[in-house]
């Protein structure tokens, strides 16, 4: 199924192979997840490149892909160019590679090495858009194992912790339930800090009365989770309980707006209209959400300017926030589901605003 969407993108765009070094879609189109090689396909065959390190590997990971055996990774491009012409692509043959990702010297390289072929730049990231049952298993047990590592974690956030004691203890849950690693470096921000959108845990003491922002996730088998929790440290004043209830507000309204056939624009035009409402529009300047997968951040996302069409399968965040300079943040986030009648919440962790007792 994933190799004939491939084959159905050659036909689209006439192409006689496709080169594949994004290790992400070689780990999607052949199931290979070691760190080094490449992917060849053409119309009838699917190779995989790599060194000594992973020769076994590749044959329980990849066995519909046949192997070619690199003496060392020096000798990967003539390999790539005896393999694209053994299997009928001549002089003249069209061949695809990730534009995107493809850095220039590796470009240089390529187009040394096929001096007779047109190389046309490609994008593989929106094969992956919608997730097949067993990706969705595996980003459903990412998002279970972030979800028990915050309960767990909530009784370590108190005055005089640091920030990064927080991530620490967060990320020691989590790989004591199953993941492999975090999906992204964990972002603790209290206090003042709460204004900064990606403020990565840091030295900063915990205080009472601070908002504290925790975003994280887990990677499962190579897929990521993603959520966002803000809680309070001791009894909140009536502003913070004010930007908190317009967050939940806007974020529940995106989650309400989410269904499958509508833009990543329009979900994200429905919860920006409330902080809008409320006279805090220009404290979100960031999109609504994003899709994860193999990747933290995937097609499709929620943004003013995403006009792709949500489609089931596809799983996104939904997280407005709030970011005040000096005063602090808020953000809350869920993973969801697209269903082809309706939405998974794939998060289950409380939503209202939890006052941590000092």
């Amino acid at each position: 199924m994933r190799l004939e969407k491939i084959r159905a993108l050659m036909r689209n765009e006439n192409l006689d192979a496709v080169i594949v070094t994004d290790p992400k879609n070689r780990r999607y189109f052949s199931g290979f997840s070691g760190s080094a090689g490449m992917l060849a396909i053409t119309v009838e065959s699917q190779q995989v490149f790599t060194d000594f390190r992973y020769f076994e590997q590749v044959k329980i990971e990849a066995p519909d892909y046949d192997l070619v055996e690199l003496e060392s990774a020096l000798v990967i491009y003539e390999s790539l160019v005896r393999a694209i012409k053994e299997n009928g692509v001549g002089k003249g043959g069209r061949i695809g590679f990730e534009g995107g990702y493809v850095i220039f010297n590796v470009y240089k390289k390529l187009a040394e090495f096929f001096p007779d072929n047109e190389l046309v730049p490609i994008s593989l990231d929106g094969c992956r858009m919608v997730k097949d049952e067993e990706e969705l298993r595996l980003i459903k047990k990412a998002a279970a194992i972030a979800d028990e590592a915050f309960n767990q974690v909530l009784v370590h956030i108190k005055p005089g912790v640091r920030e990064i004691d927080v991530a620490l203890e967060l990320e020691y849950f989590m790989r004591k339930l199953g993941a492999e690693k975090p999906a992204f470096d964990t972002i603790v921000a209290s206090g003042h800090r709460g204004a900064l959108p990606h403020g990565m845990a840091s030295s900063k003491v915990l205080e009472e009365g601070d908002l504290v922002t925790i975003d994280f996730g887990a990677v499962y088998q190579g897929y990521h989770s993603d959520m966002t929790r803000t809680v309070a440290l001791g009894k909140p004043d009536a502003k913070q309980r004010e930007i908190y209830s317009i967050v939940l507000e806007a974020q529940l309204t995106g989650l309400g707006a989410l269904t499958a056939g509508k833009t990543g624009k329009e979900v994200d035009a429905a919860a920006r209209e409330v902080i809008e409402k409320r006279g805090y529009g220009k404290y979100f300047g960031h999109g609504l959400g994003h899709s994860v997968g193999l990747a933290i951040h995937e097609l499709p996302s929620l943004s003013p300017k995403s006009e792709i069409k949500l489609e089931p399968g596809v799983v996104v965040s939904v997280e407005p926030g709030i970011y005040i300079p000096d005063w602090g943040g808020v953000r809350i986030e869920d993973l969801v589901l697209v269903l082809p009648d309706g939405k998974e919440i794939l998060t289950t962790s409380a939503k209202q605003l939890i006052e941590i007792n000092i």
